[in-house]
């Protein structure tokens, strides 16, 4: 075997591997927010999660990708690991469509397509037809790679040596091995059964040794899944324990009934398969639907491996923990197609924390509690840290690859980090203020305390609703946010002129009066951030739109 042979292979190999990133990546940024939702949705029992694990991977053309993100999804809590076990099962056959593809030869394809890809790409302005013309582009420098490794191994067939070392394979647990190993370097088993598909179409694999090969590809494919999960918490780990578990004892089961009813099955598969390359990917996905069938019905056994494989369970961080990042961070399985959703939820934590500071801040206005005015000063700081640990977050994320969807977004969440913080800031102001009101002995009068309170009232409310809008995309409120800015707009305004109203009639001293108009001035501010952080991702949306 010439050294121009082996380059032209590995050459060919690299292509192949290229034109998946690209394909897989392209697709993640067109589809990957609506396949994320597809996820949240539609994962309430063991068959609707093992089709969404089917679709999901059928879409991503990657079932490491879908299984990397079923265990990013259960590490942010997002779901459980029932729910990303039925993904996972249904994630292995989706994993076969590619492999099919391949084994009907449409490399004679591959320079239309990607000359389609490439003038997509080059000559489109919007962003969505482009990157679906890199998917375009994608799936032709895939098959351009089969070409290329098929030409290269058309040659082998020539070569005596090669001939003889491969008619030595004789070991279905070597091949076994090799199927394990080289899927594992490799981190995609569809990339080790498309050789497999070349090697049989040129007759330089036998048949059985081809099937031990790619049951091999099955345990090697779960490394993607175990690397990924290496960072994140003790769910993460069980979720991708959860693949590995699947697929040993899928293996397992497949390998006995192989080596005692090997001819059978080879037989079987011949009759519905039209040639060598059809034959092993056939066998690839009736491997990967027994495997299924035969494993569904005991999800909750798989589970309840996994975690007793990793026991425990992780340290929670509480919701009111300091200076610590529940959703992202460190301990989070990061993935770019759930990365906005992590730090939605933790700017939904941020915004709870500033909300409840801002009330223990005016309930220290009236009592005067020393511990209150602490509490809010300290609580300040933990808001503070999580405003400056989320944007650093938002501009490391920003620099990957994201969904379209989400990246339309990203600079809202910019704002709506900023709004919450200030927020925060005007709870520090009021705590400023009863400080300075006990200091001082400034009293407010009843009819001011009970104003305050009205007020407070309405901007509780606008706050909840708005937090509802931001995170949960609850637009039942939107009506009510509008209504309740003007309404605390009025009240304010209402308020100052009743303010002025005590003072000509010397019902209020000079200090109380200046505390009680920037207080209100206060709420009002923190009303328009809380409509600012309502309407921050529909109005980033409908500009992009």
């Amino acid at each position: 075997m010439s050294m121009t042979v082996i380059f032209t292979m590995l050459g060919g190999l690299a292509l192949f591997l290229y034109g998946m990133r690209v394909m897989s990546d392209s697709i993640e940024k067109v589809a990957g927010a609506k396949l994320r939702h597809i996820l949240e949705i539609f994962t309430t029992n063991r068959f609707s999660g093992m089709l969404v694990g089917i679709i999901f991977t059928v879409a991503m053309q990657s079932s490491s990708a879908c299984t990397v993100m079923v265990v990013s999804f259960v590490n942010a809590g997002l779901m459980n690991l029932f729910q990303g076990a039925s993904v996972i099962f249904g994630a292995n056959i989706g994993t076969t469509v590619t492999t099919q593809l391949v084994s009907f030869n449409f490399s004679q394809f591959a320079p239309v397509i990607f000359f389609v890809g490439v003038l997509v790409t080059l000559f489109t302005k919007k962003e969505k037809i482009r990157q679906i013309g890199e998917i375009i582009l994608g799936f032709g420098v895939l098959f351009y790679g089969m070409s290329t490794m098929s030409a290269a191994m058309s040659s082998l067939k020539t070569d005596p040596r090669v001939v003889e070392i491969l008619a030595g394979l004789t070991s279905p647990v070597l091949a076994l091995i090799a199927g394990v190993g080289l899927t594992a370097i490799v981190q995609s088993s569809a990339v080790i059964v498309s050789i497999v598909i070349l090697l049989a179409q040129q007759d330089l694999i036998a048949l059985p040794i081809g099937i031990y090969v790619v049951l091999g590809t099955s345990v090697g494919t779960c490394v993607t899944a175990l690397l990924g999960s290496l960072s994140g918490k003790k769910r993460a780990k069980q979720a991708a324990m959860i693949h590995l578990w699947f697929n040993v004892i899928g293996t397992a089961v497949c390998y006995v009934i192989l080596i005692f009813a090997m001819d059978p099955v080879v037989h079987f598969v011949q009759m519905i398969s039209g040639n060598n390359g059809r034959f092993i990917a056939n066998t690839h996905l009736l491997i990967k639907v027994f495997q299924v069938a035969v494993l569904l019905p005991f999800v909750k056994q798989i589970v309840w491996l996994a975690e007793r494989t990793v026991p425990g369970e992780d340290k929670k961080i509480a919701y009111k923990a300091s200076f610590q990042l529940k959703y992202i961070g460190k301990t989070v399985v990061f993935n770019p197609a759930t990365a906005v959703v992590g730090v939605i939820k933790e700017m939904e934590r941020m915004a709870f924390l500033a909300s409840e500071n801002l009330n223990r801040a005016m309930n220290a206005l009236v009592t005067l509690d020393e511990e209150d005015i602490e509490e809010v000063y300290a609580v300040e700081e933990n808001i503070n840290y999580l405003n400056h640990a989320i944007t650093d977050y938002l501009v490391k994320i920003n620099q990957s690859t994201l969904p379209i969807e989400d990246m339309q977004q990203l600079g809202a969440l910019f704002h709506v980090v900023n709004d919450i913080e200030r927020i925060g800031d005007h709870a520090e102001n009021a705590a400023d203020a009863a400080k300075q009101r006990k200091k001082n002995g400034a009293v407010l009068s009843k009819d001011a305390l009970k104003e305050l309170g009205e007020m407070m009232d309405m901007v509780n409310e606008i706050i909840r609703f708005s937090i509802d809008i931001f995170a949960k995309s609850d637009m039942t409120h939107v009506q009510d946010v509008n209504r309740l800015e003007d309404q605390i707009d009025k009240k304010e305004r209402e308020l100052q002129a009743h303010h002025i109203d005590r003072l000509a009639r010397g019902e209020c001293t000079p200090e109380a009066g200046m505390i009680f108009s920037d207080i209100v001035s206060g709420l009002e501010r923190v009303a328009d951030h809380a409509t600012n952080i309502a309407f921050a991702i529909r109005e980033a949306e409908e500009n992009e739109g």
